[in-house]
């Protein structure tokens, strides 16, 4: 996410005591956008089976909502609704002005209730109200952004190769699209794939992960406000049990044109691979496991921070979250001095509550998942320094922010993506044996380091092979920018112009034999 998550390791994320305190004043109900129905073709229906699931606050495990558990009848009938909409109703024969309104009408709704979102977010999720607040402000300017993108979907005229024929290339959606969003960021991957897929004339059916649906359907609440016509929106709500069928019928429906998929690189191969039965048209943005290399030449505090953001945004539960930190030996003990002292400081604890910096992990399978990687370092050798426990005090869900060091490369924590709260530190001394390492994986998504040599940036940023950098720089999505991965990281970029590409085709146009 961008720079309004201020820093970790002050205060909740930077917001002066009497924001805080003023988003406690207004807990206000959040009764009118919390749903308990999913949305399909302008309806809030059950699950045909009458099914529900539970969602629980990661924080304490109780249960905060009940949503239909859908099936495959159920994400068909979103299908044909999306699919009717699309043709039927004429949604592809509408205008980039009358796109580009709905979607302005949908962000103006979505700020005026960004506290009962974020309130949402952090109860389902376990994120702290500061995050879940920048949030909503990066997840809403998506929309913002592509409402003012809906307009600029341009066709080309082309030098024909003869004097009697003019050619011409346009811009046409695809047809139905398909969203299937993680629980991490549960606003801004849905906001950042409908609203392009909207703005280039598509319709859209959405599966939000199962242990973060309630934002989904508080955002399509506001949308169904917003004016959309039926069919336009669709979200289809399930529990784990039935995810795979939906996604799988999703990709293999003839009535799906396109696929979105943000998640782990394994259910993205498994659904590249569904999707060939129809050469169906798919973006991935998947795992990483982003080095973060720290230069003898570096700027040490500005690097300390910024490993504070990228690490421990959403208890290290982001793709681009640094997995891998590369230190040169010339500053690794004071780096390690200074980033230690940071670590110790944070507030962990419920993210509801004021000046809390570090949340839960999202359910048991994190747990479990951090703490074998984690055990597994200190049984080959490595040396935890702070941290590497779990914090039963807290809660089930809750795992201490660690620092490892004297790292091996036969260790999980060195070679894949923890997804959780854990800095692995690795001591190189050259800058090629630091881009071997970097390089040295199939994941390509986000890679940061940090240098005041300026040959040393530009050679270093050519030679990383990650889809994103952040040069000097911890924090590095924003709405401008294309965001995406290299490598089994990913296929496609989302944000930015090059957003709406994954919506659309381009038609060629060749008018012959004229006078």
């Amino acid at each position: 996410m961008s720079a309004i998550l201020l820093t970790l390791g002050r205060r909740a994320s930077g917001l002066p005591r009497t924001a805080v305190c003023k988003f406690n004043m207004l807990q206000r109900s959040v009764h009118n956008l919390q749903q308990d129905k999913a949305f399909v073709n302008g309806q809030w229906i059950e699950a045909r089976q009458g099914a529900k699931f539970e969602v629980t606050n990661p924080v304490n495990e109780k249960v905060i909502g009940v949503v239909p558990d859908m099936d495959v009848s159920d994400a068909n009938e979103a299908i044909d609704a999306a699919y009717n909409a699309f043709y039927d109703k004429q949604w592809h024969n509408s205008t980039a002005k009358e796109r580009a309104a709905l979607l302005k009408k949908w962000f103006h709704l979505m700020e005026q209730n960004r506290t009962e979102i974020a309130q949402i977010m952090t109860a389902e999720s376990g994120k702290p109200i500061p995050e879940s607040l920048g949030e909503v402000t990066y997840g809403n300017s998506f929309v913002e952004w592509f409402a003012e993108e809906a307009r600029r979907i341009y066709g080309e005229i082309v030098p024909a190769p003869a004097s009697n024929r003019q050619v011409m290339l346009t811009r046409q959606p695809v047809g139905v699209a398909g969203l299937i969003t993680p629980w991490n960021f549960p606003h801004a991957m849905i906001t950042r794939k409908a609203a392009a897929a909207i703005a280039a004339g598509c319709t859209v059916v959405i599966k939000p992960a199962e242990d973060t649906p309630l934002t989904a359907l508080a955002l399509v609440k506001l949308a169904e406000e917003a004016g959309f016509p039926k069919g336009v929106f669709n979200v289809v709500t399930s529990s784990r049990k039935n995810a795979a069928s939906i996604g799988e019928l999703l990709c293999k429906s003839d009535k799906v044109a396109a696929i979105s998929f943000t998640g782990s690189t394994e259910v993205g191969k498994l659904l590249y691979k569904q999707c060939a039965h129809g050469i169906k048209r798919i973006g991935l943005e998947l795992g990483g496991n982003a080095p973060f290399i720290v230069f003898d030449s570096a700027d040490l505090d500005k690097a300390v921070i910024g490993a504070m953001n990228s690490k421990f945004r959403n208890c290290g539960q982001t793709c681009v979250s640094a997995n891998r930190f590369l230190v040169q030996e010339g500053i690794h003990d004071k780096f390690i001095s200074l980033l230690t002292e940071r670590v110790k400081a944070l507030k962990i604890g419920d993210g509801s509550q004021d000046g809390v910096q570090i949340g839960p992990l999202i359910n048991h399978a994190q747990v479990d998942k951090v703490s074998n990687f984690v055990d597994d370092a200190k049984q080959k050798g490595a040396q935890v320094i702070s941290g590497g426990r779990q914090l039963s005090n807290q809660g089930a869900l809750f795992y201490e922010p660690t620092i490892v060091t004297h790292m091996r490369d036969d260790m999980k924590l060195y070679n894949e993506e923890v997804f959780g709260p854990v800095i692995s530190v690795i001591k190189f001394k050259t800058e090629e044996e630091a881009l071997k390492i970097a390089n040295s994986t199939q994941r390509g998504l986000a890679g940061y380091f940090y240098s005041t040599d300026l040959n040393q940036v530009f050679r270093v940023s050519r030679l990383l092979e990650t889809g994103m950098i952040g040069v000097n720089e911890g924090l590095i999505s924003c709405t401008e920018a294309a965001f995406g991965g290299i490598k089994e990281s990913g296929i496609g970029r989302e944000g930015s112009k090059y957003g709406i590409d994954e919506y659309v085709y381009i038609k060629y146009l060749c008018y012959g034999n004229l006078d």
